[in-house]
């Protein structure tokens, strides 16, 4: 999340995925001709950007107000007639983002763009596909996904289905032409925790970042649906925040790095602190609910940034760096990532007057 030479402008944003219609924050690098977006994975941005806009041609809408329940859109469209649309965490963001893109777009430095002509590697599903209608057809009794218990290494898993099912029955129901098609739609399903891998052989393959590698097209990797891991996330996701918190004025918010007190994985959150009372609350950007997934009070914290020199302690995976800590009264740890020395400074500062 360092600069780099000839950037002029990086953060986080929420797109809108082209192939499934959902929303995933993503680490956007504005350059004088194109908009590159990266995956943050483990808490540190992948080398390799996952996408690219051609601003060349580009028009930019702003604001957007296609969708009632994200109100800071920036929508760019391409010369090829490609809609964007991306996410900002504040109108004050949003502003500034499209300032900069406009910027970029109207240079007067127009370039040859032959990335566009190159054979893209992703394919197209049905237009519009949704993921609840598959599982839906999928729990059809008659003409679903047959669930039988099965062992590996010993163990025994009920009610699963091997990764090769699910590849043929995607194809025989037309959610896919091929199997590549039909791998990648498994991979989907199993990203938004529709279903989840069960014995060493699938979850072995949890490990590869690529997203085209995790989900196995092969006889012998088990699958189950993740019903039970939505019903605790869901129940989660109900937990009733205390009117009186979220009614403070709001100070500061953005995008930060957070790692989970559970899995201690890496989640962009959307950070919002308030003050009267002093609360920092954090949301899944990712979600059309406005409702906070976590928050403390801020009476009788300590903040405190993290040495960037190695990883300290409580901290899991090869992380970026830029580190702070905030230790509620009750002794529960939050280990957070800005996407700068400087923006973490300003959240130290912002924090520290509250406590």
């Amino acid at each position: 999340m360092q600069e780099a030479a000839g950037v002029l402008k990086e953060g986080f944003l929420v797109k809108r995925g082209h192939i499934v219609r959902n929303w995933k924050v993503r680490w956007f690098v504005l350059l004088q001709d194109k908009l590159l977006y990266y995956k943050i994975e483990g808490g540190k941005k992948e080398p390799h950007p996952k996408g690219r806009i051609l601003l060349d041609g580009c028009t930019i809408t702003c604001p957007c107000l296609e969708y009632e329940n994200r109100p800071l859109l920036i929508k760019l469209k391409t010369k090829t007639n490609t809609d964007y649309f991306l996410e900002c965490c504040s109108r004050e963001e949003r502003d500034s983002w499209a300032l900069d893109i406009t910027g970029a777009i109207h240079a007067g430095h127009p370039v040859q763009v032959q990335e566009l002509h190159k054979m893209k590697k992703s394919f197209k599903l049905l237009e519009n596909i949704s993921l609840h209608h598959i599982v839906e057809k999928m729990y059809d009794n008659s003409t679903g996904i047959k669930l039988t218990r099965n062992l590996e290494q010993g163990n025994r898993y009920k009610e699963t289905f091997t990764g090769s099912a699910l590849v043929d029955w995607l194809i025989s129901h037309s959610f896919a032409v091929s199997r590549f098609e039909a791998v990648t739609l498994a991979s989907m399903l199993m990203e938004e925790n529709f279903i989840k891998p069960v014995g060493a052989r699938s979850t072995e393959a949890m490990r590869y970042s690529d997203l085209s590698e995790q989900f196995l097209d092969d006889s012998t990797a088990l699958y189950m649906f993740a019903e039970k891991s939505n019903k605790n996330i869901s129940s989660k996701e109900e937990l009733q925040f205390n009117i009186a918190e979220l009614s403070g004025t709001i100070v500061k918010q953005g995008f930060l790095v957070k790692q989970g007190h559970k899995r201690k994985n890496w989640k962009v959150r959307k950070f919002v602190l308030r003050t009267d009372p002093a609360f920092l609350h954090y949301y899944d950007p990712t979600k059309e609910e406005n409702r906070p997934v976590g928050g403390f009070s801020l009476r009788g914290c300590l903040v405190s940034a993290l040495e960037d020199n190695g990883v300290p302690a409580g901290v899991k995976g090869n992380v970026q760096g830029n580190l702070f800590k905030i230790i509620t009264k009750n002794d529960i740890h939050y280990y957070i990532q800005a996407s700068s020395k400087a923006e973490r400074t300003q959240w130290i500062e912002a924090i520290k007057p509250l406590t």
